[in-house]
């Protein structure tokens, strides 16, 4: 008989949706997948021939330290400061992770009690819920709207019953709605973080893909007494399937975490750390040239965008198109569900983020422009 905390979650939408997608492939469909935020393209050539030369390393095959090796720390730490100018110890305060979806896991572990609170963004990531529901915690929604930039209503969330939340999850730049947060709203949410003594976690895999400069919220005062920032090399760096990540915090938070993570896992394999290491020292050009990529895919993404007779903000950023139905639609299943299986194009439907997206679709821009061409034809 399977444990109770099952009952409060569902399968990942996309674990199970994508089943559904391969058996139309088998059956011989020309399915264009415009669904997942899986990057196509390939990391540097020189990430991979670090990870190859490491492999007769005398370490290479043994258990590895569970806070990573020290050059990945100290490459992490110098990363986050030449980036984006914050400082860190990266022997306290940084703690390399098997991808940043475990660090969710990892840190809900740490700080919730059955019965917690935790302020979850609606329309959001639906593993900060899941996670939080598995814990026997309780997922409070705050709402994101669009006219107020996707960013959450601060005096509304001092109106609510704040007593029993311990962490409180943000994604800036935001996935899906491709929003950015500035200084000014990082300062807000660390005085009402100080204020309610909640724990401010930012999920920051996207600052780097077609945003004009790339921001993270510890670089502002007070953030590191409050708050902490996952990060990932998925994104920015073409490294999805290597599962690296990074959890960035004070000494005392990094700590916490690790009673948990040590616990978990036996550390990440040693060539795959010297390969992020060569990610990590990447430079401008390195993102330029990514964002060149993202820029020509975004341009047709736009436009079958607008087949569909939606409309979207230019301004976002992130690796995705956003774009809101028409009022006309009265269930974007129908629309979806027509696009894949007489048109062979899958597109994710915003309601799986929150109720907040139910008027929304999420378009990839990981996927080959001839790919993406093809879509517009086939609309």
């Amino acid at each position: 008989m399977t444990a109770n905390r099952l009952n409060r979650v569902k399968e990942y939408y996309f674990s199970t949706k994508l089943r559904e997608v391969t058996s139309l492939i088998k059956m011989g469909k020309p399915i264009i997948n415009m669904g997942i935020g899986s990057p196509d393209l390939f990391p540097s050539k020189d990430v991979i021939s670090s990870l190859l030369e490491s492999i007769n390393h005398p370490q290479a095959h043994q258990y590895q330290n569970y806070q990573g090796i020290p050059e990945l720390r100290q490459a992490i730490s110098d990363f986050y400061k030449s980036h984006y100018s914050v400082i860190l110890n990266s022997d306290s305060e940084v703690l390399p992770l098997i991808g940043s979806k475990e660090g969710i896991m990892h840190i809900s572990m740490a700080f919730l009690n059955p019965g917690d609170h935790v302020l979850i963004p609606n329309p959001g990531y639906p593993t900060y819920s899941s996670v939080t529901n598995l814990l026997e915690a309780k997922p409070i929604s705050y709402d994101l709207k669009e006219s107020n930039g996707w960013l959450p209503d601060i005096k509304k969330l001092e109106e609510m019953d704040l007593s029993k939340v311990k962490i409180m999850w943000m994604n800036y730049p935001y996935m899906p709605t491709g929003a950015e947060a500035d200084d000014s709203f990082f300062d807000k949410i660390i005085l009402f973080a100080k204020k309610n003594k909640i724990l401010i976690v930012n999920d920051n895999p996207y600052s780097f893909i077609l945003t004009k400069s790339p921001r993270s919220f510890l670089s502002r005062k007070g953030a590191l007494e409050v708050g902490m920032e996952l990060n990932s090399l998925s994104k920015s760096f073409n490294m999805a399937g290597w599962r690296v990540g990074m959890l960035l915090g004070n000494s005392s938070n990094i700590e916490s975490i690790l009673k948990v993570k040590s616990n978990m896992d036996s550390g990440m394999f040693y060539g795959i750390q010297k390969g992020a290491i060569k990610a990590l020292s990447q430079n401008n050009e390195w993102f330029n040239s990514l964002n060149d990529v993202y820029f020509e895919r975004r341009e047709i993404a736009w436009r079958i965008a607008e087949k569909l007779k939606t409309t979207y903000d230019k301004n976002a950023v992130g690796l995705f198109v956003w774009a809101k139905l028409q009022d006309s639609i009265l269930n974007s299943d129908v629309l979806l569900d027509d696009l894949l299986y007489k048109k062979n194009i899958f597109i994710t439907p915003g309601k799986i983020f929150g109720s907040e997206g139910n008027r929304f679709i999420r378009i990839s821009l990981c996927i080959e422009k001839t790919k993406l061409k093809e879509a517009l034809n086939r609309l």
